[in-house]
C-alpha cells in the first residue's frame, strides 16, 4: 500500500472467485459482474441510472469513464435482493380486486 493510505487501482482482497474484490470494472464488465449476480442490466442502462440520479450502483470516474468498484457492485446488488416472500405484501394484497 502506498505511504499515503490510499489503495492503488487494481489493489485488493481476493475474492472467493480469484478475483480482486476492489478492483474497477468498466461498464461492461459490471453488467457482466451484476448477471452473475442475479441482477440483468444492460451497460446502457447503467449509464442511464446514473445521468439521471436514479438509485443505480455507485460508480468512480476516470477522466470522465466511469468504473464500478467490484465491492461496491457486490453491496449494491445485495441491497437490492428482498428476502424470499411466500404472496404480496399487505398493502400490495388491498389493491387486489376482485
Amino acid at each position: 500500500m502506498p505511504a499515503s493510505g490510499n489503495a492503488m487501482i487494481g489493489e485488493g482482497v481476493q475474492g472467493a472467485d480469484g478475483r480482486l474484490d476492489d478492483d474497477l470494472l468498466t461498464r461492461a464488465e459490471a453488467s457482466a459482474f451484476l448477471a452473475q449476480c442475479g441482477i440483468r442490466l444492460k451497460p446502457a442502462t447503467l449509464a442511464r441510472m446514473w445521468s439521471t440520479g436514479s438509485n443505480g450502483p455507485p460508480c468512480r470516474h476516470i477522466r470522465s469513464k466511469p468504473y464500478y468498484p467490484r465491492t461496491l457492485l457486490r453491496v449494491w446488488a445485495d441491497s437490492q435482493m428482498t428476502e424470499v416472500r411466500t404472496g404480496a405484501p399487505a398493502a400490495a394484497q388491498g389493491r387486489r380486486r376482485g
